[in-house]
């Protein structure tokens, strides 16, 4: 029985790796995260915020009363995150601004531990993009809240390009307000170790939330995702899709898709779906979807999960054609992963990832 949400680090007992949620997590590598060994140096993270005209940018202590509000930390390492970070960044967007250019905001790594907190904050009726871009090397524990006013839409571009020793492990809160729409693309290539923790709510009725997920795990490393949707709020909407390829020894991506409807959910309409391709020997994947429904009155709900290797018949189509083989299998990744890259919207973020994808596919073993 996991632990109850909570803002303070002593409510968690440190993890042994036995626990549902954390069974699949190599402790070992998180660097200390989990039982309170690793300690802030003031050398971890450096961050930059980038914003347009119509959005405020803050460092808030923690005393602030917006810190929080889209949701709870579920376990140690995000409990120990909210105790442990001195500044806040908060970035709120003004009610019915539109925003023309994206909010960037670079961490980026300089070696050592770190604790954080974000806020982003869209007032009613307004819409924006967000871009969160991690690289360089870190042991970083962060939360990030987002709080979508009544109306507001919310696309967050979220990436994870760290060096290959990085250690992140994130909490993602999404409150999602009447009538508002929030879309996540999380994308994970770099690190060491990347365990992440999409969380979506309600906070009105007619809200919608679309989360995807891209990964591409190399050899030695573990990425893991693991999603909520609390569908506790009637006539509510979610849509989950996450792709990931795998290659190279002990290569390990973890999924885990968990979908609640509330009794008074009423009128939900959700789907969720997990695709893996291993394209070599030696790598792993666990997928688990989850859906827990405590109403017979929704609209629909579903889910499904699939891992498999190349298709050989795309491969000889492609070369039956006169395209080498090499080139047959960039082509057939490139299209496993082209639904949610076109997601991002925007034309720079989706090339760098496209030739990301390139050159992980290069590095095949």
């Amino acid at each position: 029985m996991s632990a109850p949400p909570s803002f303070d680090v002593a409510d968690f007992p440190v993890p042994h790796g036995r626990e549902e949620e954390w069974r699949f997590t190599p402790l070992e590598r998180l660097r200390g995260l989990h039982d309170g060994t690793a300690v802030a140096n003031g050398g971890g993270v450096k961050v930059a915020i980038d914003a347009p005209g119509g959005v405020e940018v803050e460092s808030v202590g923690r005393d602030d009363a917006r810190l929080g509000k889209a949701g709870t930390p579920v376990d140690r390492v995000a409990a120990q995150a909210y105790s442990s970070f001195e500044q806040a960044h908060v970035v709120t967007v003004a009610k019915e601004a539109v925003l023309t250019e994206p909010v960037r905001i670079a961490v980026h790594g300089e070696g050592g531990v770190a604790f954080g907190h974000l806020v982003v904050e869209v007032g009613a009726f307004a819409e924006a993009v967000v871009v969160i871009d991690h690289t360089g090397d870190a042991v970083l524990a962060a939360n990030v809240d987002y709080v979508l006013g009544d109306g507001a839409k919310l696309t967050v571009v979220s990436v994870q390009d760290w060096d290959e020793r990085a250690v992140h492990v994130g909490q993602h809160n999404a409150l999602v307000g009447r009538d508002a729409s929030f879309k996540s693309i999380v994308v994970t290539f770099g690190g060491d170790l990347v365990r992440l923790h999409p969380r979506i709510a309600y906070a009105g009725t007619g809200g919608e939330a679309e989360l995807f997920g891209l990964y591409f795990t190399d050899k030695g490393q573990h990425q893991e995702h693991r999603l909520l949707v609390d569908h506790n709020t009637p006539h509510c909407k979610s849509n989950v899709a996450y792709k990931g390829a795998l290659q190279g020894e002990d290569a390990h991506a973890v999924w885990i898709g968990d979908v609640l409807i509330q009794a008074a959910a009423e009128g939900t309409d959700t789907y969720e779906m997990n695709r893996n391709l291993v394209l070599t020997d030696g790598a792993r994947v666990d997928s688990v979807p989850n859906l827990e429904i405590e109403t017979g009155e929704i609209v629909g709900a579903g889910h499904a999960s699939a891992t498999g290797r190349f298709d050989d018949e795309q491969l000889f189509y492609l070369q039956s054609r006169g395209i080498p083989a090499e080139e047959a299998r960039r082509l057939v990744v490139r299209g496993f992963f082209a639904e949610l890259v076109q997601q991002i919207g925007l034309p720079d973020v989706e090339a760098r990832l496209l030739d990301k994808i390139e050159t992980e596919l290069k590095a095949s073993v």
